[in-house]
């Protein structure tokens, strides 16, 4: 491959009510509201999509290099994970790289959107302007069915139009895009007696 394979890498904390308001709401909405904007339907990287098997931290690395932008969901959970964190700086690294979210070029390739809190994030990701999501921050599904939906496909459709603008000015893709990997131990695979 000599390419970019996806157009977003979806970043968010696997704890918390965030998880079942990407997967119910925000994932889906995001793909359409994009598909309406770039006129195909948009390559969003899941981790739950991963096939069975896959070896995770290192497709996840392999995934961040082949990713266009990051679209962050903040929320406390998103600045305690490591691997969250460790996303968010492979892509920073990116765009240091490339004198983007700098003085002179302010544009970076990470969108963040607030999911929940604020008051406990850190310098760096408060430096960022966010789409703000609370109060549209639901997670069950019967939030389809309020009110409240029509004040979410709208803030989407936003969402989506800036997520166009940077991916339109994503750079050409490189091989050796830093990666970050966070420093936890991964837990060994249990290994069977060969008979």
């Amino acid at each position: 491959m000599n390419n970019y394979e996806f157009d977003v890498f979806l970043s968010y904390s696997r704890k918390g009510s965030s998880p079942a308001w990407v997967h119910n709401h925000f994932l889906p909405k995001l793909r359409a509201c994009l598909t309406d904007e770039i006129g195909h339907e948009p390559t969003v990287f899941v981790d739950q999509e991963m096939e069975s098997g896959t070896v995770w931290p290192s497709r996840l690395e392999q995934v961040l290099t082949r990713s266009k932008i990051l679209v962050s969901i903040y929320s406390a959970q998103y600045f305690q994970s490591k691997w969250c964190q460790a996303e968010w700086e492979s892509m920073a690294e990116r765009e240091r790289l490339l004198g983007l979210a700098s003085p002179e070029l302010t544009q970076g390739l990470i969108l963040p959107v607030l999911y929940s809190d604020s008051q406990n994030f850190p310098e760096y990701g408060l430096d960022r302007m966010w789409h703000d999501m609370k109060g549209l921050d639901v997670p069950e599904l019967m939030f389809q069915q309020s009110l409240d939906w029509l004040e979410f496909h709208r803030r989407m459709r936003v969402i989506a139009a800036d997520v166009e603008q940077l991916l339109n000015g994503a750079p050409p893709w490189q091989p050796d895009w830093p990666v970050r990997r966070p420093d936890v131990p991964i837990p060994p695979t249990t290994k069977f007696p060969r008979w």
